[in-house]
């Protein structure tokens, strides 16, 4: 097993969070907007690397965040404001409808021209970027492997493999089903379809941002092991399902593993 290390890129915009916005900031440019306006929870890393990104390469930007503000901010807000970010909030009411064009409009009435990011910042540009995880692997390997949360890094990851490689995906919320049609979806707006990933549904320990003793062991005799203090939403996750598949024997013996840090723990 390998680890790749996308949580060392930058410590503000690292991992999946860059390979989704690359393509976005230079779409966003190319059409001579100097705005972005994504949405977000209120501990999304989303928000937190879009701040950074419009802050590090000059563009505004509007986080959109979902519910009602709390003060003092937490951590992630705190950060996204301190970084340039203008914050507002919907009920989550409107916020389920944040993609009609109705509430596009009224946020467009707010703010002015904006360039558009989707939550969690994945669209056919965020696949593009993702893709380009494949051509940084080791040269021998069989399978990788990433966390999967709306299905934009599997989509990427896995349009960009060789022939003969498998991508696997790991939901790190309850009831992710849906993100098999996600996958296709992007994949589809990419312009590669392709049939080498799969999702584990099993690993999710309870659903999104919950947790459990098991993972936070894991995560303890990991730190002890290799040094390494690991992002538990995502990537922990991803990688007790991994190790627990391994001794499963879902992969065969020899099989080389390269799952990918997608972010850095946070304090």
């Amino acid at each position: 097993m390998v680890l790749k290390r996308d949580d060392l890129i930058h410590p503000d915009i690292s991992g999946n969070k860059w390979r989704k916005l690359k393509f976005n900031l230079l779409d966003a440019a190319a059409s001579g907007q100097n705005t972005l306006l994504t949405f977000g929870g209120a501990y999304s890393n989303h928000i937190r690397a879009v701040a950074a990104a419009g802050h590090h390469f000059g563009f505004e930007t509007v986080g959109i965040i979902r519910g009602e503000e709390h003060l003092p901010l937490n951590p992630t807000l705190d950060f996204a404001v301190r970084h340039g970010m203008t914050i507002d909030y919907l009920d989550r009411a409107t916020y389920r409808q944040k993609t009609e064009s109705a509430v596009v409009e009224r946020l467009h009435r707010r703010f002015g021209d904006f360039f558009l990011l989707p939550e969690g910042g994945s669209n056919a540009a965020a696949v593009r970027g993702a893709a380009e995880i494949s051509a940084e692997l080791p040269p021998d390997y069989d399978v990788v492997c990433c966390p999967c949360g709306t299905g934009g890094t599997l989509a990427g990851l896995s349009a960009g493999l060789p022939a003969g490689k498998l991508a696997v995906g790991f939901a790190a919320l309850k009831g992710a089903g849906f993100l098999v049609d996600e996958v296709t979806r992007l994949q589809w707006e990419y312009g590669t379809v392709t049939d080498n990933w799969n999702i584990e549904l099993g690993y999710h320990f309870g659903g999104f941002a919950r947790r459990k003793p098991a993972l936070d062991a894991f995560i303890a005799d990991f730190r002890q092991r290799h040094s390494i203090d690991l992002e538990w939403v995502y990537v922990a996750k991803m990688l007790y399902g991994v190790f627990d598949l391994v001794e499963r024997g879902r992969f065969a013996a020899g099989t080389t593993i390269v799952p990918v840090v997608t972010g850095p723990a946070t304090p």
